[in-house]
């Protein structure tokens, strides 16, 4: 039976679930951050490149898509890494996953965005004396990334969720540091609870400032979606 000194340490466990905070939202950021340097680029490429680049680019994508996340952490860590010399934290190797994850993600949603931008602004381009890549660089990238925001937000709380199986490789964040202060209490419920409202208030917080730039930045005329 639960006694007053379980909840005594639970009170003082608090600042460790706390912690947790940090290495979730380093999880959650990085990830992102390296996503969209992935994606960027390989939505553009598969757009308006050949069809073998496309191809290759399409492996990849498949690749990380179809493979479950705790697949992809055990491979890198106790794989791929080690195998070419790198040793990596577990915090460090699954930002890189969810980032290279994240990528294969986000790619698709940046073809989607541009491939939605009318062709003749292209060929505008092209009669002004531009040529494929500033008018790719120069109108139909800014349109996309702001069309894509909608998307990105959905990556973000796609992306807090799936940084709980991260624990799977050592990482301790939030849901993690609860299940430890869980079983060192004897107190269940409580611990998780706090971890998710911790999650809760991170989804809110992410998902308010994705909608104050697309509000910021929505192209005139378009249909609002988020």
């Amino acid at each position: 039976m639960v006694d007053i000194m379980n909840y005594i340490s639970l009170i003082e466990y608090l600042p460790y679930i706390f912690e947790g905070l940090l290495w979730s939202l380093a999880l959650v950021l990085g990830g992102l951050g390296i996503g969209f340097t992935i994606g960027l680029p390989i939505g553009t490429m598969i757009t308006y490149s050949d069809k073998y680049t496309k191809f290759i680019l399409n492996v990849y994508i498949w690749i990380f898509r179809s493979t479950p996340l705790i697949v992809l952490l055990f491979l890198f860590y106790w794989g791929v890494f080690p195998n070419i010399g790198l040793k990596l934290s577990p915090l460090i190797t699954s930002i890189i996953v969810l980032g290279l994850r994240s990528g294969a993600y986000q790619s698709e949603i940046f073809r989607g965005a541009l491939e939605s931008i009318d062709e003749g602004q292209i060929l505008a381009a092209y009669s002004l004396g531009m040529s494929k890549i500033q008018a790719i660089i120069s109108i139909t990238i800014p349109q996309a990334l702001r069309i894509s925001i909608p998307s990105l937000s959905n990556e973000y709380a796609i992306l807090l969720k799936d940084s709980a199986i991260c624990f799977t490789i050592g990482v301790l964040e939030v849901l993690t540091r609860a299940r430890i202060v869980s079983i060192a209490t004897g107190i269940a419920l409580i611990p998780y609870l706090i971890a998710g409202i911790i999650l809760m208030m991170m989804t809110y917080i992410g998902l308010k400032f994705f909608h104050t730039v697309y509000k910021k930045t929505v192209i005139p005329g378009l249909i609002e979606g988020i």
